[in-house]
């Protein structure tokens, strides 16, 4: 079982940056691919970015490919999402998850099914 829980949502003008965290519990963070998805208003969620479980491998919708980075640090169980250059339509809910990975250096699907742990979700709002 893994629980996680994001932080660091807000709100920021267009042109700014934010950085969210999500800290997970439990021994085997090392094991599991880790996403970030977000969900605006009417909208369905849409994958964002993927790390792999070593941290070696990353991927990203291309929209924010760029402008966004994924990294972890498996000795604080945390990934990251460093977001630089926000427009208004990054505005979202996120959310980060976990699936376990068999494979230590590949970056995780974007289909939101294979992930088996979410949490809760942090807000990101960019004004214009």
């Amino acid at each position: 079982q893994v629980q996680l829980v994001e932080s660091g949502g807000g709100l920021v003008q267009a042109g700014g940056s934010l950085r969210l965290s999500c800290a997970a519990s439990g021994r085997t963070f090392s094991s599991y691919a880790m996403a970030w998805f977000r969900q605006a208003p009417g909208k369905e969620r849409e994958f964002v970015g993927c790390i792999s479980p070593s941290g070696g491998g990353t991927y990203y919708l291309y929209s924010v490919k760029g402008r966004f980075t994924i990294s972890r640090d498996n000795a604080k169980n945390t990934v990251y999402l460093q977001m630089n250059s926000l427009k208004p339509e990054d505005t979202a809910v996120y959310y980060c998850a976990a699936g376990f990975s068999r494979d230590p250096s590949v970056a995780g699907p974007t289909n939101d099914g294979w992930y088996d742990y979410w949490g809760q979700g942090t807000q990101v709002t960019v004004s214009s």
